[in-house]
């Protein structure tokens, strides 16, 4: 990887590997489909970005290639590598390099890998100890997602989307919860199991792997790796009364939060500066980790507090005329009842106004009606068409399922054009009101053009 070449070097998993190799002094060539602050980003370090896709971009001293799962074969920068011999890695055997000679901590997980991966770098640069860390979302504080890092540990995301995460070899995971999704790739939730088992397998000798106490699927995880005769040294945590690590209070104070644990029999309290509940158990995940890893139980908790968010997970976006604009990265129905709960204590009072837009038509064909259930938390609701990502239309497959799913749960919703979303926003928020964008796809763009109009309206 003297020379690589990243096609999509934009993308969140791309742009963090890219960059880790930029600032070690690597050459870093890549294309992505549109110019963007990632790329500009990219270039001041010294890459070379191209805007577009063509086999011209591929560098003729190119010594390797990579690429995610999002990538086509008919890529022509793909079809070139090929045609030429020019070795292609997958996005994860490439951090899987990048990593090689660290001490690692991988986060796994259906849900909340971004942010507990996210505090875990943050904590473990408040305490000084340097890390590196490839995340897929950009932190507040440093506001980029991933770093080379001076000290012995790096921080991983771990992706079970693909299967990709089986390229890693942590010294201690963490698995969050096992819910099934990624239609495309996993035909049923014992298929999921077996691919967090193996994860757990790739734990090297005398790692450890924290496990959520209180998620079903992660608690069926965790029973499966106990009836082994080889299991990497498990950590539980949450509120069950078996958790090795056991949440005792989590207090709601705005858009915060302050949580109380029992570790080795002793209570011990921190702040969590984000909302929700399920935030404050990834805090609690990423404590267990740390201290698995040999870091003081009380220094870790204090600096677990320095993390102000990621990125899309409940970002704030700005307030115009009393309206706070929020933006959500949830696409899951999990994700989305965990986030629409916790706004809804932020709101303290105010009504809480949803864009969503479904993502992948495959997700919505096996969860659209669990969509729209979701957003009857919500007082009302705009649903966007979906956004299909990689995937081409499926016949009959629309946003209209998660509209009639909402509807039957009492939800106020409707169809609505990203379009129109800027004037129709301005024109029902009343302050006090928090507006969300949500959603994994391009959603997050409307936020300012809701917040502009606002300050035009008002």
């Amino acid at each position: 990887m003297a020379r690589p070449h990243f096609i999509g070097i934009g993308g969140a998993g791309m742009s963090g590997i890219a960059k880790i190799l930029a600032q070690r002094g690597v050459r870093v060539a890549g294309s992505d489909a549109r110019e963007s602050g990632t790329a500009a980003a990219l270039r001041d370090l010294g890459a070379t970005v191209h805007i577009g896709h063509a086999a011209g971009h591929l560098a003729e001293d190119a010594d390797c290639v990579v690429v995610s799962s999002a990538i086509r074969e008919e890529n022509p920068e793909l079809a070139a590598a090929r045609e030429r011999g020019v070795p292609v890695l997958h996005r994860a055997e490439a951090l899987a390099r990048v990593m090689e000679g660290r001490r690692a901590l991988a986060v796994a997980g259906t849900h909340g890998k971004t942010t507990t991966t996210s505090m875990l770098a943050v904590a473990l640069r408040t305490m000084g100890l340097e890390p590196g860390y490839a995340i897929g979302g950009d932190l507040a504080g440093p506001g980029t997602n991933a770093e080379s890092g001076g000290g012995e540990w790096f921080v991983a995301e771990a992706d079970e989307s693909d299967r990709s995460f089986l390229h890693y070899a942590p010294d201690v995971a963490i698995i969050l919860n096992a819910e099934l999704d990624h239609h495309a790739n996993y035909a049923s939730i014992e298929e999921i199991y077996d691919s967090f088992l193996a994860f757990a397998d790739r734990i090297r000798p005398g790692g450890t792997l924290v496990v959520n106490a209180d998620e079903p699927g992660a608690r069926e995880l965790t029973a499966r790796l106990r009836a082994r005769d080889t299991a990497p040294r498990l950590v539980t945590c949450g509120e069950a009364a078996d958790a090795d690590v056991r949440v005792l209070r989590v207090l709601p104070k705005g858009l915060a939060s302050e949580v109380t644990v029992l570790l080795d029999g002793a209570e011990l309290s921190f702040a969590v500066n984000v909302p929700g509940r399920h935030y404050a158990h990834n805090a609690v995940a990423a404590l267990a980790a740390g201290v698995a890893a040999g870091l003081p139980a009380a220094e870790l908790a204090g600096a677990l507090g320095s993390y102000t968010g990621v990125a899309r997970r409940l970002q704030t976006r700005g307030e115009e005329a009393g309206v706070r604009v929020i933006d959500s990265y949830a696409h899951h129905p999990t994700e989305m009842t965990a986030d629409l709960r916790a706004l809804r204590e932020a709101a303290e009072g105010g009504r809480v106004v949803v864009v969503y837009q479904p993502h992948l038509f495959s997700r919505t064909r096996e969860l659209g009606t669990e969509m729209g259930e979701a957003l009857a938390l919500a007082d009302r609701s705009l649903v966007l068409d979906i956004y299909p990502a990689r995937e081409d239309p499926l016949p009959g497959i629309t946003s209209e399922l998660v509209v009639a799913s909402a509807a039957s749960a009492g939800a106020d919703v409707r169809h609505a054009d990203a379009a129109d979303i800027p004037a129709t926003v301005a024109d029902l928020a009343r302050p006090g009101d928090l507006v969300v964008t949500m959603g994994a796809g391009d959603v997050t763009d409307l936020g300012p053009e809701i917040l502009a109009r606002l300050s035009r309206t008002h």
